[in-house]
């Protein structure tokens, strides 16, 4: 069954560029100064100042898979929340070991 628009054939960064409004060969030619000049032009970056040397990087939380059994009510609340409930659930977990933790 045909959708009625065009089938595009490429690789990842291809299908990015086709669909997006951005022009990309404009931006290619940005010098850092250009950039630069553009942040500070911009009114939602005003004052901003970051301090690189005060970031702390970290890679993602490694997670583990389980099986556990809880309450249907529990499932259901947490469920009932909407998407992100598992992480919520984490969330929670993660607040009571650190709290015996000390």
């Amino acid at each position: 069954m045909k959708s009625g628009r065009p089938t595009v054939n490429g690789t990842d960064e291809q299908m990015v560029e086709h669909l997006s409004e951005t022009d990309w060969d404009r931006l290619r030619t940005l010098t850092d100064a250009d950039v630069e000049a553009a942040i500070a032009s911009d009114p939602d970056e005003a004052g901003m100042v970051v301090d690189w040397t005060a970031v702390k990087m970290s890679g993602p939380d490694r997670k583990a898979s389980m099986t556990m059994k809880v309450d249907a009510d529990v499932l259901a609340f947490f469920k009932g929340t909407g998407r992100g409930w598992q992480a919520r659930i984490n969330a929670v977990l993660r607040s009571y070991v650190d709290h015996r933790r000390g």
